[in-house]
């Protein structure tokens, strides 16, 4: 995966927003019942310390968050690499 990095080797600043690749991530589709779609790669916001003050929540689903735009909220483990979101073309 050239150009993804491992969350396990570094993670992203506080509130940055990437690129998060979850395997086998199923959004559902607005509008249907119950159907989805396979996104493994989703824009997500990256939350540091966001369980810093509930033990439960970190001791169950680790210290970090990945918030996202939208209901696509994930834990941190839910995601194994990220990547910057490149700039777009200059006009």
């Amino acid at each position: 995966m050239s150009g993804w990095i491992d969350i396990e080797k570094e993670i992203p600043q506080d509130n940055q927003r990437i690129l998060a690749f979850i395997p086998n991530n199923k959004v559902f589709l607005p509008g249907m019942q119950l159907d989805y779609a396979m996104r493994e790669v989703v824009i997500l916001h990256f939350r540091k310390n966001f369980f810093a003050d509930n033990q439960e929540k970190r001791n169950k689903h680790g210290l970090h968050f990945w918030s996202g735009e939208g209901n696509s909220n994930h834990y941190y483990h839910d995601v194994t690499h990220w990547r910057a979101i490149p700039e777009g073309p200059l006009a």
